[in-house]
């Protein structure tokens, strides 16, 4: 009896040791795995939400370059826009165009300058504010001597050929003003029009439908 009771007593001593080792070793490596799963659930997280997150704009060419388009995606295939409408924002340089709330594609412009007004003492763009439509009046090229400044694709918006979406200005002998063109989508520089590069402005002449509304802010 008593040798078995020694055994006993020995077993369940050595039961113990090996418990208050192994334990501890246990609990440590379940700590370390959980920070490591939640981490990963985490990044999966902002995996999933950065790669679904599709922002207005995301694919804007830069730098910008007037003879490119300002986007490095296709235009916007009009048959399957069912409310088109156009924004001209002229304080922050970009014209978009809109299918009803969802913006589909954006433009680098340049507005009309700003200049005070004598009578309110208010900055105002050259550029008229309002909601207006696109007109019939359309073409490759024009030259207003008046000016001495010219463009080629216009498409009129108001006053019947007077505001016009265009391509950054030409000169006398057909050649773009490169000093102007520098001013596309970082400030305004026109006289009233709205500026897009070339491509932008070819898009828009072939393009946009008659009575398309266009709404001018800033």
């Amino acid at each position: 009896m008593r040798k078995r009771t020694k055994y006993w007593v020995y077993g369940l001593f050595c039961l113990v040791v090996i418990m208050l080792a192994v334990v501890p070793q246990i609990r440590a490596s379940r700590q370390q795995a959980q920070p490591t799963s939640r981490h990963a659930a985490a990044s999966q997280s902002v995996h999933r939400s950065t790669s679904t997150a599709q922002p207005a704009g995301q694919h804007m060419r830069i730098p910008i370059n007037w003879r490119k388009p300002s986007e490095t995606v296709p235009y916007p295939d009009l048959s399957k826009v069912k409310d088109l409408w156009v924004k001209v924002d002229l304080k922050g340089n970009r014209t978009y165009l809109y299918d009803g709330q969802k913006v589909i594609y954006t433009m680098y412009s340049t507005g009309g300058i700003y200049k005070k007004d004598a009578k309110t003492g208010k900055t105002k763009s050259a550029t008229p504010t309002g909601t207006f439509h696109v007109q019939q009046e359309r073409g490759d090229s024009f030259y207003n001597a008046k000016l001495q400044e010219g463009a080629n694709y216009y498409t009129s918006w108001l006053n019947h050929g007077e505001y016009l979406f265009h391509s950054v200005p030409t000169k006398a002998d057909g050649s773009y003003n490169q000093k102007e063109a520098a001013k596309l989508g970082k400030s305004q520089g026109s006289h009233g029009c709205v500026r897009l590069s070339v491509p932008d402005a070819r898009w828009m002449e072939q393009n946009l439908p008659v009575g398309t509304k266009v709404v001018v802010v800033g």
